[in-house]
């Protein structure tokens, strides 16, 4: 006859509480208000889109590459290595795991937790001289408390939305060390062109201080000439050593930015200025979907949103299932045997009835997080308008200076030729010729620098403009 099998009693009974709680959890509705991003009225384009040269049409967005947009391949060749290197991107990245880390925790929350135990144990009896020995096995479930009103399940949504805040600020972080680069980079290549300025400046200050000299020993001009143009020459030489040493702590900044000591890193010099680039044209809108920092500041609003669910579940009651089940036998053969099985199955109920307000104030104090975030994203996307505005209309006026300024070196080095003829001549003094070499080679420097803050304003557009990679 063949033997029938029927469920065990424990197995019977945790079946029919996992099922009932199911029930609960399924009838139960969730404590965590409605979620909806915080609104930001965009605007239809950008206040100072009319003053700025954008790109081609056929350039939509900015590409996630966009330093390229300069055409240096000696910044591209940088840009890859401070992905890698950068220490401040490794120390973003170990925050995101660590994020990472604490959603899993609070996922595996869901979930009971089960144990196996196993033991053997010897006793004896002092009166009756009786000694002997049990062996066991057992399973037990820990107090798995039964998600019934969300309080679980929104703090691992709370987490989750924290790690996708965290993976943002890597994006916003990897941004930031990138435009540092950048903007490093050009400065260098500024002080390098300076330098090469200087020196094309200082070798006809040397031709004009030998002029002088040779006027000087003809009788046609005073030692006051000589002294002036030695004056001038030397002053220039401070410039240029100021101009180098300039350049050297850059390198070094740049050095550092890669993860490298300085005495590890060098460049060669080039004395180039990159070309500057036109920008994209973008809406308003995408702004708001492809800045990370938004992104970041968004989802926080999102995890503060889920604390809220989890502190007022705490009004529910938590309802926990504890279970333990095994053999126990004084002999190892019998020990896996029904008549040695033993279970128990408790499941417990609990409710604070009095707590002097601390649940009260535990959901205050999410609320008022959720506000604070609300604020801060929205403080993240006005901040992040201003910054493409400032960009936008600091782009447009260092063109109208560019055009400005080189018809103003144009006029400094005409009137610099006009001078030094006139000074052959015997018509001005080396004064009038001072003063001409100095206004030229000002206007010169100041076009060097103009040409820098235009990359510089540049550079921050783009960055302000372009997503995630």
């Amino acid at each position: 006859m063949p033997h029938e099998t029927r469920p065990r009693p424990f197995a019977h009974t945790v079946a029919r509480a996992v099922a009932i709680a199911m029930a609960f959890a399924l009838a139960a509705c969730t404590a965590t208000p409605p979620y909806k991003p915080p609104a930001v009225a965009a605007g239809e384009r950008f206040k100072e889109a009319a003053r700025w040269q954008p790109a081609k049409p056929g350039q939509a967005e900015v590409d996630p590459s966009w330093w390229r947009l300069f055409q240096d391949p000696v910044l591209d060749g940088l840009q890859a290595q401070v992905l890698v290197n950068n220490e401040t991107l490794k120390a973003s990245a170990a925050q995101y795991q660590a994020a990472l880390a604490t959603l899993s925790s609070a996922q595996a929350s869901l979930y009971p937790t089960l144990n196996l135990n196993g033991g053997v144990s010897r006793s004896a009896n002092a009166l009756a001289s009786a000694k002997g020995t049990s062996y066991s096995t057992s399973g037990s479930l820990a107090s798995w408390e039964l998600d019934l009103w969300g309080r679980l399940s929104t703090t691992a949504d709370a987490a989750n939305a924290k790690v996708t805040a965290s993976l943002d600020d890597v994006a916003a972080a990897r941004l930031s060390v990138q435009s540092t680069l950048a903007q490093s980079y050009f400065l260098l290549r500024n002080a390098e062109a300076q330098g090469a300025l200087l020196q094309r400046t200082l070798a006809a200050y040397e031709r004009a201080l030998a002029l002088t000299r040779e006027r000087y020993r003809a009788g046609v001009a005073s030692s006051a000439d000589v002294a002036q143009a030695q004056v001038q020459l030397e002053a220039t030489r401070v410039q240029a050593i100021e101009a180098q040493s300039s350049r050297a702590q850059l390198e070094h900044a740049l050095a550092v930015l890669l993860g490298q000591v300085p005495a590890q890193f060098s460049l060669g010099v080039t004395a180039q200025l990159p070309t500057i680039p036109a920008v994209p044209e973008q809406l308003p809108s995408a702004l708001l979907q492809r800045r990370p920092d938004i992104a970041a500041a968004e989802r926080r609003v999102a995890a503060a949103n889920a604390s809220i669910g989890a502190a007022q579940a705490a009004f529910f009651p938590a309802l926990t299932l504890s279970a333990n089940a095994g053999y126990r036998s004084s002999e190892w053969a019998s020990l896996i045997s029904a008549s040695n099985q033993f279970w128990s199955l408790g499941p417990s109920l609990a409710l604070a009835v009095f707590d002097g307000g601390s649940r009260q104030a535990a959901v205050g104090s999410a609320r008022a997080s959720a506000d604070q975030a609300a604020a801060s994203y929205r403080q993240t996307v006005l901040t992040a308008f201003q910054e493409v505005e400032d960009n936008l209309v600091i782009l447009a006026r260092l063109r109208q200076e560019g055009q400005a300024q080189t018809q103003a070196l144009q006029a400094a080095q005409a009137n610099l030729n006009t001078v030094t003829q006139q000074y052959r001549a015997g018509t001005v003094n080396y004064l009038s010729v001072v003063a001409a070499q100095t206004s030229a080679l000002a206007s010169e420097r100041s076009q060097l620098d103009l040409h820098n803050r235009q990359l510089a304003a540049a550079n921050l557009l783009l960055k302000n403009l372009a997503g995630r990679p």
